[in-house]
């Protein structure tokens, strides 16, 4: 892989990533080889979001809790960029979604789409239609999520944990008034329609209102967001949670 434009991205507010920064070659814009991270998973996805290529990322942890989207930290900068010159790294291709709304499209996502009501005080009944069939039910919202956010919000409240290369969605109730299980659906046109106004999140940071009624329209983005890889590993993000 060739490193003749390397873009950076800082974690906000640590002097220990943008010390590390200033040791890394820069070039912002069009025509990246490859994008370091200096963060957490919330820089990590922040820069995923911000591509519109398949631009390689090496994400090293600075000061993340787990950083289950990382390949390195701070001690292990050099001998990655090194690796990766020698070619003996690899890629990993992941899925990301994104959801359109009221004629607007949203940012993308790369772990999960979370459609919630915004009043807090009454219950909404939301419709979801998947290729061709429908689910009615009265909830609090919906997580949409890909493989890489299988082991987030939607495993907390009981989805299963995807393999991370698959290419499949999990759309998981939340709070449903009668027992609904996460379903595993193709990566294809999933549309859902809430009773009352709601608030489509994306990757637990960015928030869009939406109309009641109005159809949110979710598909898999057409670019995947592309990590390097210093080694293989089988399930990576669940060894990252300690299974």
């Amino acid at each position: 892989m060739r490193l003749d434009r390397v873009g950076i991205v800082c974690k906000l507010g640590s002097s220990e990533a943008a010390a590390a920064a200033e040791d890394v070659d820069s070039m912002r814009g069009a025509g990246l080889d490859m994008l370091i991270t200096l963060g957490g998973d919330g820089t990590t996805l922040r820069a995923a979001r911000a591509l519109d290529s398949e631009v390689p990322i090496l994400a090293v942890n600075v000061g993340g809790n787990r950083g289950i989207l990382s390949e390195t930290t701070m001690g292990g900068i050099e001998a990655a960029i090194g690796q990766v010159r020698r070619g003996a790294a690899f890629l990993d291709r992941r899925v990301r979604v994104s959801a359109s709304a009221g004629g607007a499209e949203l940012p993308p996502a790369l772990n999960e789409i979370f459609i919630s009501r915004s009043n807090l005080t009454r219950t909404s009944e939301f419709e979801i239609r998947f290729q061709n069939d429908t689910v009615t039910q009265k909830m609090d919202g919906v997580i949409v999520a890909t493989p890489s956010g299988s082991t987030g919000h939607s495993f907390s409240l009981g989805g299963p944990i995807l393999h991370e290369t698959l290419d499949v969605l999990i759309i998981t109730p939340v709070a449903p008034v009668f027992r609904l299980e996460s379903i595993v659906v193709p990566d294809e046109r999933i549309e859902v329609r809430c009773s009352h106004g709601c608030n489509v999140v994306m990757d637990a940071q960015v928030v869009r209102p939406v109309e009641p009624g109005d159809a949110i329209t979710i598909r898999r983005h057409a670019n995947r967001v592309v990590f390097v890889r210093l080694k293989k590993s089988g399930l990576r993000q669940m060894k990252k949670l300690g299974f």
